[in-house]
């Protein structure tokens, strides 16, 4: 006989390691900041406006906050770009409206809020953010997933076998300090002389064309930049319908962090009629389109972005996804990243799907988290989320890809290096015999290993 269990009374708050509390989406008041005071709704939802008043110096953000931040703050912005910065200073007003939003108008209180808020972070970064003991990894690189070695045309990256990434250009709406792509993008820095694309655009484009029609295993082009947002609609169009007439690529992902810093754009009229074109001539051709953002915390998911977001699913777009990157200060705790996957899972209609570890660039250790720590948040976000919108938290591996942060190998914890292998052939290894048996490395972050292994770098630095 088997015995009644006696109802199980529902769990508390204090129960759960997370509680999820439903929160709407707030459009922070762009008023607050002395320089935009008089700034209409109109305005706002205008991306000319937007574009044309982005904060590109510390001249310009002075003049905006008028009284606000402290004198210090400046100074130390100012000593990154001196010494650390690989960005340039590039801020919309949209994103730079989600910083620090309920500080107030006391500068020592905003100016501490600047200092805190995560968007800030990593999107104006501060010289005291940085490690200064270990700024960069030994390991790190510039170009750290080695993609222009990979090129195929310019522009091109033919890493996965029936994948591509097309560089269209090498601009974006905005600058974040920990751009994978730093060695490219963007306007030149006191720490780095930027590469940049030597073709003529319509030259470009027509090779990566030319050869996707000679290369019938890919199936599947990432078509990004810089941002996909900075090329001019007709010719992004153009190329996107002529990605459509190959009969061998399936799926097409537009990819643009401008959908949460310049929804504007993607709401212009031009823009959504373009977009609906493009997603009914998919749709009629079988072929996935998808947007893919990038958001790094739940400050950025405002109404504007959840309706660009979904103006684009409207017209046609199969799935807007999003592309985070995992950042200590920004968005490395359990609660963090819940609060932006409910954000944009909930309200906005953008489906979390990955969390990249920081790749390993020059001046970025004090944003990297070790492998065994992304390990500990995957495990801490799991059973929250639908299981569809539970995002994986991946490493890039040079020379790998991407792979679940739990696909490791060996793990040498002490010295913080992790060991990868892979089951493909980049495009640069098709005549290598050893590179589907060769363990590739990855590396902590120095300031996360024990003392031993702390020790053993600083040997051998000096």
């Amino acid at each position: 006989m088997t015995a009644i269990q006696e109802p199980v009374p529902p769990a508390t708050a204090q129960d759960q390691p997370y509680e999820y509390a439903r929160t709407e989406l707030v459009e922070p008041d762009w008023r607050r900041f002395p320089g935009w005071h008089d700034v209409t709704d109109a305005e706002w939802r205008d991306a000319q406006w937007q574009r044309v008043h982005c904060v590109r110096n510390v001249k310009q953000l002075r003049a905006l906050m008028g009284d606000l931040l402290e004198e210090r703050f400046y100074e130390d912005l100012l000593a990154d770009q001196r010494e650390m910065a690989t960005m340039s200073m590039l801020l919309p007003p949209q994103m730079l409206n989600t910083m620090a939003a309920d500080a107030g108008s006391d500068p020592v209180k905003v100016t501490e809020a600047f200092y805190a808020d995560p968007i800030r972070r990593y999107m104006l970064p501060v010289r005291s953010d940085r490690d200064l003991a270990w700024p960069s990894h030994p390991h790190s690189e510039r170009d750290s997933l080695h993609e222009a070695e990979m090129w195929v045309v310019e522009g091109l990256t033919h890493r996965y076998p029936t994948k591509v990434l097309a560089e269209m250009i090498s601009t974006c709406p905005q600058y974040c300090g920990h751009c994978t792509r730093m060695d490219l993008v963007g306007n030149s820095t006191e720490q780095v002389e930027k590469h940049k694309l030597t073709l003529k655009p319509v030259d470009r484009q027509d090779a990566m064309i030319d050869y996707l029609k000679r290369t019938p295993g890919v199936r599947d082009v990432v078509v990004s930049g810089g941002d996909v947002a900075n090329v001019p609609w007709p010719q992004l169009e153009s190329f996107l319908m002529r990605l459509m007439d190959i009969e061998t690529v399936r799926d097409v992902r537009l990819a643009t962090k401008a959908l949460a810093a310049l929804p504007q754009h993607w709401l212009q009229p031009k823009v959504v009629e373009g977009l609906e074109r493009v997603a009914v001539t998919a749709q009629r051709r079988g072929v996935n389109l998808a947007i893919h953002t990038h958001v790094n915390h739940a400050q950025s998911v405002t109404p504007l972005v959840a309706e660009a977001a979904r103006t684009a699913l409207e017209v046609g777009v199969r799935d807007v996804r999003n592309q985070g990157v995992l950042m200590r200060g920004v968005n490395a705790t359990p609660a963090a990243l819940l609060d932006l996957c409910f954000a944009l899972q909930g309200e906005a209609n953008i489906l979390p799907y990955y969390f990249y570890m920081c790749d390993m660039i020059p001046n970025a250790e004090h944003w990297r988290v070790a492998v065994w720590e992304a390990q500990e948040l995957q495990h801490a976000i799991m059973g929250y989320l639908p299981g569809y919108a539970t995002p994986r938290i991946v490493c890039d591996v040079p020379y790998v890809g991407k792979r679940w942060v739990h696909q490791l190998a060996d793990y040498d914890r002490d010295l913080g290096i992790s060991y990868w292998t892979k089951n493909y052939r980049t495009g640069i290894e098709h005549s290598d015999p050893e590179a589907l048996q060769r363990r590739y490395p990855y590396y902590d972050p120095i300031s996360t290993l024990p003392e031993s292994g702390r020790k053993w770098w600083t040997e051998k630095r000096d």
